[in-house]
């Protein structure tokens, strides 16, 4: 993962052209088109893990003291600029590396939908979550949405889990918040219909939970891409990460993860 260093630079860079360009190129940027994707077989995982969030007290002095790893996103600076902006998301492996925003109380929910970190009008928008969620990531499922964008920015990359290899050989999705990297483990990837999962589910049943997980991984859904068999329970909270799909501009990408550890932060 980056360093502290190397993180702060990429906060200071992307509000830099946030603040100074947003509005440059604007006409090359533009949605993918959608395509069918082949039907495959769900990818079984023989080797679960826990599913149990696991809190990180790897730095633990002499005297069982948990010492704090530092934060390689420095917070107090990027909500300085927008307060809006609470947390990051980083994938390896792909162009994911980005701010995460939820708009104001008084602010529609798809203000991000096409306004850049420092709240001017850009096209790619910026990564978001609605306010349906809480900023804790403490809910069953956290919804992330992002664009698929032409120019490979935003959630573009994220199709990259359509390929078996790929979804196989990178595993994780880092979340950091004030406090907290929240390490996820992804265990789906595959095409989805439009619907509105947070309006569509009550999550707070765990009936609907137990079924909403059952629906995800049935492998006769036409759409499905790769799975991992983890064992999911109503103690797990998830994030599904939400974009359009290649060419059927209707549907959704969707690649989804389970919280596999919590690790505290200065």
């Amino acid at each position: 993962m980056n360093n502290k260093k190397s993180k702060s630079l990429v906060v200071k860079r992307i509000l830099s052209i946030a603040l100074t360009a947003s509005l440059v190129a604007l006409s090359s940027f533009g949605f993918s088109g959608c395509k069918s994707n082949q039907t495959t077989d769900f990818v079984s995982d023989v080797n679960t893990v826990s599913l149990d969030p696991i809190v990180d007290t790897s730095g633990v002095d002499s005297d069982d003291t948990v010492v704090l790893v530092e934060n390689p996103i420095n917070f107090e600076d990027l909500q300085s600029k927008n307060s809006d902006l609470y947390a990051w998301i980083y994938i390896p492996n792909t162009s994911v590396d980005y701010p995460i925003a939820q708009s104001a109380p008084d602010v529609d929910d798809s203000f991000y939908l096409h306004h850049g970190i420092d709240k001017s009008y850009f096209f790619a928008g910026t990564i978001y979550t609605e306010k349906a969620n809480s900023k804790d990531f403490t809910d069953k499922n956290t919804l992330l949405y992002g664009h698929n964008m032409l120019d490979g920015s935003m959630f573009t990359t994220i199709h990259k889990f359509e390929d078996e290899k790929f979804f196989n050989e990178n595993e994780y999705i880092y979340i950091y918040t004030p406090g907290h990297i929240l390490t996820y483990r992804i265990f789906a990837a595959y095409e989805s219909d439009d619907r509105h999962i947070l309006n569509s589910y009550d999550f707070s049943k765990d009936d609907v939970w137990e079924e909403y997980v059952k629906q995800v991984s049935k492998p006769e859904s036409i759409y499905t891409c790769n799975y991992r068999d983890v064992g999911l329970s109503t103690d797990n909270t998830i994030i599904t990460l939400s974009t359009c799909t290649s060419y059927r501009s209707n549907n959704r990408y969707l690649v989804q993860a389970y919280l596999y550890k919590d690790t505290p932060t200065k």
